[in-house]
């Protein structure tokens, strides 16, 4: 198991953490006619569309 040989300084700890955020979720227009936000390789939750063919079964 690797075990660093000396203790890392907390500006140094900090600086390499600075750089570890999360980001924020990718959305694209749905190409149904409301242009619904949608999550890509995703079915749209309002109309049921997948890469312009129907999938689910909406009223």
């Amino acid at each position: 198991m690797a075990v660093p040989k000396r203790k890392m300084s907390r500006s140094n700890t900090r600086h390499r953490r600075a750089r570890w955020k999360a980001t924020a979720t990718q959305v694209t227009p749905c190409p149904c006619p409301r242009k619904e936000m949608v999550v890509p390789h995703q079915a749209c939750t309002h109309c049921g569309l997948y890469k312009g063919r129907q999938v689910v079964d909406r009223p």
